[in-house]
């Protein structure tokens, strides 16, 4: 393998965003409607049809994010286009639903799944959020809009938690209960604090995050459970056969620890204006982070396993994208807010592997999966609901650091 570059070099980062995002840009754009979303390893579109709400949102956020940084007006132009679909195509406007999955041929809709998602949504505020820091003023309506309808639809105060999913027609929520949804309205509140300077969001994250860290917590040895019952028990049996389930995979998540680990300290970025104690936000951020490492990083093969059983053995060993970029990120706020060596060199070493293995240096942009050792297991590098937003959002969080 050629000298590895400098991860920590504001150089490094930002290339390796405009690569990335030079895979999508422009060949993710549909002229009759939002984004394509499916993609092989060189680009070609595989299915030019079929639309989930979370690439829907993602893209705007990857187009927010770039407009943001390089100032180029085409991205923008891409953020509102991606409204337009949001809001004209996925939304209901009439009950305010977000259609979940949904083919768009020639310019028609077709329901696919029209299902509510609290995880969803969460992603809708993202965008909007994202949208409205990069100057769409528009957006924030959009953005309060839809926190009212989480809390209305969603929110359940007893638990300080949101329950996951409802029917189309908001009748019927379902008895399932899942932390994946709660921590990215975690992070959608606080970049919605970031877009609005609203302190609410920022005391609604806080509040999530203390209720899955520590509260949930509590009833798996410190640890996060993906899966609970309609009182927020645990459901330790939930897709115990389908470890690969993409939004609710059975086994603790490594890549969700360190996720929660890296918003943990966006919240402490933050602790002064929460006016709350905040004494355990660095700690349960270490702990989070050390467990997933000391207990997924592959010693054989490198890289972090996907996940692993409550007896601490590895139950999924196969490498995702998502899990390795989220992981580099929390390594490097730890790092930076700890002074602690050892996470920095948890951050080089976790780009190290994904430099070697992860990110593809001829198409551009990372792969998203490989076998334990390493290999391709498809030539699909997008499908529904990775447009690496994960990767070129770590980018832009170290970027933040490294160059504050």
């Amino acid at each position: 393998m050629s000298k590895l570059p400098d991860f920590r070099d504001a150089r490094t980062l930002t290339a390796h965003i405009a690569q990335t995002m030079h895979f999508y840009h422009p060949r993710c754009i549909d002229p009759s409607g939002g984004f394509y979303h499916y993609f092989k390893n060189d680009g070609l579109i595989y299915d030019p049809h079929r639309r989930h709400l979370v690439s829907s949102s993602r893209f705007i956020f990857n187009y927010a994010m770039a407009y943001r940084h390089f100032k180029n007006p085409e991205y923008l132009e891409q953020v509102r286009h991606g409204l337009a679909f949001l809001r004209e195509v996925h939304r209901n406007s009439t009950t305010g639903a977000y259609a979940w999955q949904l083919d768009w041929i020639n310019g028609e809709k077709h329901l696919i799944d029209a299902n509510n998602h609290c995880y969803g949504l969460a992603f809708v505020l993202l965008a909007y959020a994202h949208a409205l820091m990069a100057g769409v003023s528009e957006a924030r309506d959009y953005l309060y809009e839809t926190v009212y309808l989480m809390e209305e639809k969603f929110w359940q105060a007893q638990h300080g938690l949101y329950a996951d999913q409802a029917s189309d027609d908001w009748q019927t929520l379902d008895p399932y209960r899942g932390q994946n949804a709660n921590m990215h309205s975690c992070e959608a509140m606080i970049a919605a604090f970031q877009a609005t300077d609203d302190l609410k969001f920022l005391h609604r994250a806080e509040r999530i995050a203390q209720s899955i860290t520590c509260k949930q917590a509590s009833l798996a040895e410190g640890l996060i459970w993906e899966h609970y019952h309609s009182d927020w028990t645990i459901d330790w049996n939930y897709n115990l056969h389908d470890k690969a389930n993409l939004f609710r995979p059975w086994g603790f998540q490594p890549g969700h620890f360190t996720e929660w680990a890296k918003l943990l300290m966006l919240l402490e970025e933050h602790s002064v204006l929460l006016q709350s104690d905040s004494t355990w936000l660095v700690p349960t951020a270490e702990n989070l982070f050390n467990v997933a490492m000391q207990t997924a990083w592959d010693p054989v093969y490198g890289g972090i396993c996907y996940g692993f059983a409550p007896d601490r053995t590895i139950c999924d060993g196969d490498k995702y994208f998502w899990v390795q970029a989220e992981s580099l990120a929390a390594a490097a706020y730890l790092a930076k807010h700890t002074g602690k060596q050892i996470y920095w060199e948890w951050y080089q070493k976790i780009w190290a592997y994904s430099w070697q293995h992860l990110i593809d240096h001829n198409f551009g942009a990372w792969y998203r999966i490989l076998s334990r050792d390493n290999r391709q297991l498809s030539d699909e590098k997008s499908p529904a609901g990775k447009t690496d937003y994960h990767t070129m959002g770590a980018c832009y969080e170290v970027l933040r650091l490294v160059t504050a």
